[in-house]
């Protein structure tokens, strides 16, 4: 349970997604740029904090290259129960999200998303690659390489320190 799975990609940037509506993103258009990707739910707990403090950091840094990618999840207690354009519209109307978000993914078990698979195999914590909750972030560098992996307890606001070293590497 939570054991790291072998996966062939080597950087987010060779991932193809769905956007809310279903349409295809490729990754690849990121490539020289920082992200952080969270999985989102919007009847969690943490939900009001971590929106709010995203929507500081993506506006603070998004013209220095700076991306978010959020992923709605309803896979810890149902808190993501709409569809992904109502999860859209949401993290849009109430918090003024600018980043995108994607379509509802699974983030654990068999039917997890490749992306999902490959962040979780790049930086398993001591417990496994295992997704413990929602809003749990993985902070990419411009190459696509997952530099670290951050818990639903870290705030979006304590993590702005590795945000900046990673925008400031070539």
């Amino acid at each position: 349970m939570g054991a790291s799975v072998s996966v062939p990609e080597r950087s987010v940037h060779q991932f193809t997604v769905k956007d809310s509506s279903g349409k295809d993103v490729n990754l690849s258009i990121y490539q020289g740029k920082v992200l952080l990707l969270v999985n989102v739910a919007s009847k969690c707990g943490f939900t009001e904090s971590n929106y709010t403090q995203l929507t500081e950091l993506y506006r603070k840094y998004k013209d220095q290259g700076f991306e978010i990618l959020a992923f709605p999840c309803n896979q810890f207690l149902y808190q993501e129960p709409g569809t992904s354009q109502e999860a859209h519209e949401f993290a849009c109307t109430r918090f003024q999200a600018e980043y995108p978000v994607f379509q509802k993914v699974r983030v654990n078990g068999q039917n997890a998303a490749p992306l999902y698979k490959f962040l979780k195999a790049s930086k398993p914590t001591f417990l496994g690659s295992r997704i413990k909750w929602n809003f749990t972030k993985f902070l990419v560098s411009k190459d696509g390489i997952v530099i670290d992996r951050y818990g639903t307890m870290v705030t979006p606001l304590s993590i702005e320190k590795d945000i900046i070293k990673a925008l400031e590497e070539a």
